[in-house]
């Protein structure tokens, strides 16, 4: 279905019926991403899966920012008269999550970061504007096939060409435009509060995300009072595409199933 959430147009899917979960994806991502997280708990929990603004079927936003997102995000949640969420999100979405407890943090139950990152990294911030000025100038085709290149383990890249095939088609399907709107949005990205982060927490990132690396991750995790980070092994940073089992095993746990 579609809402308009704060005169955008956003694509929004519901899955099962409980707690509600909601699942905030990346930059280049899309609901899609959330297949196997749907599989497993919408049998038990409300599943809500948005694609963000600039992204998919969603309307693009000119003025996309990081804060912008995660009010669309609480609003969304307004329009479906959610209360409190389990709030689960990847990559550029963890930055998203981390900024919607530091906003309401009444409303998320706990939450659970996929390749978390807190911000984009300063020596990081000029070459995701040069993406964003490659896909406005060569579209997504050669952003898609560095992403499958790049941002994979290599024992993903050597056993797993379903899961190389399938970031690549997300991220060859994206709107040019919006992704490059993401793209500066990601770019300006700063810190949330994380001392208002007071809800039970779990990291989890891959020995070989070059995107969430470990030590980085470490010093996230050590800035949020009650998290729990793991480190999957053989795993670059497409954490549930590339080993979904195991995420899903750590959820479960995290969650006391």
């Amino acid at each position: 279905m579609f809402k308009e959430i704060n005169g955008k147009k956003m694509a929004v899917d519901v899955f099962g019926e409980g707690e509600p979960m909601l699942l905030v994806h990346g930059l280049g991502g899309s609901s899609n991403l959330w297949r196997p997280l749907i599989n497993e708990f919408s049998g038990q929990l409300k599943i809500i899966v948005p694609d963000l603004p600039c992204a998919a079927r969603s309307s693009n936003d000119p003025n996309l920012s990081i804060s912008s997102l995660a009010t669309d995000m609480l609003a969304l949640l307004d329009s479906l008269d959610v209360e409190n969420v389990h709030l689960v999100g990847h990559s550029m979405g963890t930055i998203v999550c981390q900024h919607m407890v530091a906003m309401a943090p009444e409303r998320v139950t706990d939450l659970v970061l996929l390749g978390p990152v807190g911000q984009a990294p300063e020596p990081a911030r000029e070459s995701i504007k040069a993406r964003a000025a490659l896909a406005r100038e060569k579209g997504m085709e050669p952003i898609a096939d560095a992403t499958a290149t790049t941002a994979l383990s290599t024992d993903t890249k050597q056993s797993n060409a379903n899961a190389q095939g399938f970031v690549r088609e997300m991220i060859i399907r994206q709107d040019p435009e919006g992704y490059a709107l993401s793209c500066i949005a990601l770019s300006e990205s700063m810190q949330a509060n994380l001392d208002l982060i007071t809800c039970p927490c779990l990291l989890i990132t891959g020995d070989e995300d070059n995107v969430a690396q470990v030590p980085n991750v470490e010093v996230l995790s050590g800035q949020i009072a009650n998290s729990k980070m793991h480190v999957l092994k053989k795993c670059g940073h497409w954490t549930l595409t590339e080993r979904p089992k195991e995420v899903i095993a750590l959820m479960n746990g995290f969650y006391g199933a």
